[in-house]
């Protein structure tokens, strides 16, 4: 996410190399074998498997044509990306980078189509040999901090879920308003230091939290009043503008792939459908970003808020004081 203090981190984890090799684009299947040491392979394997066992009817999606395997400018990198399409699901999609110096990145997310308010599932993931940084959450597609309904609707019931992993995994530090606005009360948002048993919680956690959106979905009852159609498919568009525009994940990739194709893969493999879905632009969504020459401030917050400390409370309500 934008607002993470854990942008200058990863960038730094992984050094610039000189355009010395062109970047490769291959074809390769989904199937993800896993070697012994920990790997975040695992946790894809699990989801893909997961989800068959609640829809027969998971496709590979179009984009695997264009987004399968990346080579990355170094020669020795490689990203690694699948995704699919099911009734319920718009795309299920996921990226994997590792390292030869171990560091390993997670970007693992489902959207649902529009005629289901789902949540989107948001699993963000960062690791090197010391560092463990984690964003894991059922994101909501419309405001819990004030639509009453819509929360206890989805999190309700799983409140008791994120309240073991908070005890847990802890809150990892400030976070500030705007990115909030794209996270539950049940939000896992924590920094560890990696290691077995670390990597085991981290795993168990993403299990619980994907089998509970899972559940979710599988009683998830379409929607057949256009207006609400019209509604949902607007928060989602909302949701992949802000994604596409602040998430530090370019970063990484424009350091790995060149600025050019870590666009591409930014807004039309990760955040697919900010192009499709919707026709309003950024500064549309959040005016309070552009600057005097119209152009988009690129300053993480421009609100200033921020939170030290999980902002809500064991039932699920809102704490934040002077939120935005």
């Amino acid at each position: 996410m934008e607002s993470l203090s854990s942008t200058s981190i990863i960038s730094a984890a992984i050094k610039p190399h000189p355009l010395s090799s062109r970047t490769k684009i291959t074809r390769c299947s989904c199937s993800m074998k896993v070697a012994s040491s920990f790997s975040y392979k695992k946790f894809i394997q699990y989801a893909l498997d997961e989800t068959k066992l609640s829809t027969s009817d998971l496709i590979p999606s179009s984009l695997q044509d264009d987004f399968s395997t990346l080579k990355a400018i170094d020669g020795k990198t490689e990203l690694k990306m699948c995704s699919f399409q099911a009734p319920k699901i718009r795309l299920l999609r996921s990226l994997f980078i590792e390292t030869s110096d171990g560091m390993q990145v997670l970007d693992f997310a489902v959207f649902p189509e529009a005629e289901f308010d789902l949540p989107i599932f948001c699993a963000n993931f960062f690791t090197s040999a010391n560092t463990n940084i984690v964003v894991l959450d059922l994101n909501p597609l419309h405001d819990v901090i004030n639509e009453t309904h819509y929360k206890e609707k989805y999190y309700k019931n799983l409140i008791p879920l994120g309240l073991k992993y908070a005890e847990i995994l802890p809150w990892g530090g400030k976070l500030t308003s705007e990115s909030l606005k794209f996270f539950s009360p049940i939000v896992i948002w924590t920094k560890f230091s990696s290691s077995h048993e670390n990597h085991n919680i981290l795993f168990s956690a993403f299990k619980d939290y994907y089998k509970a959106w899972l559940n979710l979905m599988d009683h998830a009852i379409e929607e057949t009043d256009y207006s609400q159609i019209s509604l949902n498919l607007e928060a989602q568009h909302r949701y992949l503008t802000w994604r596409a525009q602040k998430d530090p994940g370019f970063h990484v990739l424009k350091r790995l792939i060149g600025e050019s194709l870590a666009k591409d893969v930014v807004k039309k493999f990760l955040f697919n459908g900010v192009n499709e879905l919707g026709d309003k632009t950024f500064l549309d969504y959040f005016p309070e970003y552009e600057s005097k020459d119209g152009s988009i401030i690129e300053k993480r917050s421009v609100i200033g808020k921020s939170f030290e400390k999980r902002p809500w409370d064991d039932l699920g309500a809102f704490i934040g004081n002077n939120f935005g």
